[in-house]
């Protein structure tokens, strides 16, 4: 009997496998694929974003169907999949969606875009190490991390991708779905009870942006794939 397929989807950081350190061992029980987005390779250069296209790599990744799971910026792409063939889509696990177009009338992310906006729009002017500077002072109100080779890779990477709010998702998919965030950030809560309010299981734990790294975060996707799988 073959197993059922999940595709990873990762977000802005570590990318592939190295996304999901937590989620690995469900390769026993399941066909898991831990993808890569466009532009991200540990040899090629970064090139820009392209949320269509990372909608495509998931439709591909997951062939006759499954389940897929996303984190920050992957959620974009996870989602654009779920609209665009959810007959393919058996449930969505959504940990701390980037998905702003869908919320771009409330508050706390319109709060967000006219923090960031400003910055995307020079980011063609700036160095990649400028940029990413920025974006992490202004959106985690922390300093950029000591230059090395593969931090200037993500620098680069990070100044090419498209800002979230343009991406081309309106609506919701109708598949089962999970939106898991850390509690910490007003804009990831706002786009959790959102999509909440169209039908999502919504659960908070700890760890910040990355609450699958957690062993309750964990533990929700895990009970929530096994709660999805084909009988």
């Amino acid at each position: 009997m073959s197993k059922e397929r999940i595709v990873f989807v990762h977000g802005s950081g570590s990318f592939g496998a190295a996304a999901w350190p937590r989620q690995h061992g469900l390769a026993r029980d399941y066909d898991a694929l831990f993808v890569k987005r466009l532009g991200y390779d540990a040899a090629a250069e970064p090139v820009a974003s392209d949320f269509l296209a990372d909608r495509d790599i998931v439709l591909d990744s997951l062939g006759e169907g499954g389940h897929v799971v996303a984190h920050s910026q992957g959620a974009i792409a996870a989602m654009l999949a779920a609209v665009q063939a959810p007959d393919l889509v058996r449930s969505l696990v959504l940990v701390e969606p980037a998905c702003l177009s869908i919320t771009a009338e409330l508050p706390a992310t319109q709060a967000y875009r006219t923090r960031l906006e400003p910055l995307f729009s020079r980011r063609l002017e700036m160095t990649d190490e400028e940029f990413s500077g920025e974006a992490i002072r202004i959106a985690h109100a922390m300093q950029a991390p000591p230059v090395t080779d593969e931090s200037r890779r993500q620098a680069r990477r990070m100044r090419l991708q498209a800002p979230p709010w343009e991406a081309p998702l309106e609506i919701v998919p109708g598949v089962p779905t999970l939106v898991l965030t850390g509690g910490w950030e007003p804009l990831y809560e706002e786009i959790a009870q959102y999509l909440a309010s169209t039908g999502a299981v919504h659960r908070i734990t700890a760890g910040g942006h990355q609450p699958q790294e957690t062993d309750a975060g964990d533990r929700l996707i895990r009970d929530f794939l096994r709660a999805h799988r084909c009988v």
